[in-house]
């Protein structure tokens, strides 16, 4: 490990930035978040918890040992949180986002500065509907990110989430929806020496008028690659109306859907690790084929 720093931009406009400085003679290490943007008035602001939560997971994954979960893990570990900054917010800040959203994109950050791993899908996709007679609610996996020894994985939960789907079957008996398709993202991931994990995409059909919401991210900003690797594709929102027309949403959206209607979310890839062969070889390809034609022949 060695002394790095990061900045990871938001769809909001702001950013966390990191500097981590490692000591070898004590073997210990700082995080110092100086940099991050302020406290925001929206519901993105993490509490400090949430923040230093983040520090340990990241921290243990680089561990060959597996050990168990406890506090000690955090002694060799200085971490710095300006008071008044998103991921330390001053009371009465709105922190409901910070746990689902802003908790991913720290991960992201932290994987960035040590140059391990490129980002994941950096969201948990965060999709709630309901009326009067019922309320339910998802996170919905996407891609992660490559590593120098490995592929990015499709269609999983990563980092800061590991909850599970409810199986269709069960979703369309208890609430008047149908699961119209749920499918791996053809080419979201981020290409490489490694390449990113593809995302999914989500289309839920309503057979009753509700109100649905979504809270996501990394619909306008891709999830980063990493040593020459590229970029994860973004997500995308939108509603499909039962008389054709479409409309886009944002990141963070409300809406009324009618039935008939369809929910549609495409979740974001990961970001691909090292510089893709066909950049390094321009004639990659017509290399390939000439070494299937050659086997062909013999």
């Amino acid at each position: 490990m060695k002394d790095s720093q990061f900045t990871y931009p938001l769809d909001d406009g702001s950013q966390i930035h990191v500097e981590i400085s490692i000591h070898k003679g004590d073997r210990t290490a700082r995080i110092d978040f100086t940099g991050t943007s302020p406290q925001q008035s929206t519901n993105l602001n993490a509490p400090l918890a949430i923040c230093k939560a983040v520090v340990l997971y990241v921290f243990r994954t680089l561990l060959d040992d597996d050990i168990p979960l406890n506090a000690g893990c955090l002694k060799p570990l200085e971490i710095v949180v300006p008071q008044g900054c998103l991921l330390n917010p001053n009371y009465p800040a709105a922190v409901v986002a910070g746990n689902v959203e802003t908790s991913q994109a720290i991960a992201n950050a932290l994987y960035g500065a040590l140059g391990v791993m490129a980002a994941a899908q950096g969201t948990m996709n965060n999709f709630t509907f309901g009326n009067e007679h019922y309320q339910y609610y998802e996170t919905i996996c996407g891609g992660s990110g490559a590593g120098a020894s490995f592929d990015g994985t499709d269609a999983v939960q990563t980092h800061m989430t590991n909850s599970r789907l409810t199986d269709p079957e069960v979703l369309e008996w208890r609430f008047p929806v149908l699961v119209e398709s749920f499918s791996i993202r053809a080419g979201g991931g981020g290409k490489g020496r490694h390449n990113g994990g593809k995302g999914v995409i989500r289309q839920i059909q309503f057979r009753e008028t509700m109100t649905a919401a979504i809270l996501s991210g990394h619909r306008s900003i891709p999830p980063f690659g990493l040593e020459g690797g590229e970029s994860g594709a973004v997500g995308r929102n939108l509603v499909k109306r039962h008389n054709g027309d479409t409309e886009l949403l944002g990141s963070k959206a409300e809406v009324l859907m009618q039935p008939g209607d369809v929910f549609e979310i495409e979740t974001p890839g990961g970001g691909g690790f090292g510089t893709p062969l066909r950049q390094l070889c321009p004639n990659y390809s017509a290399a390939i084929n000439e070494i299937v034609k050659e086997n062909k022949n013999v």
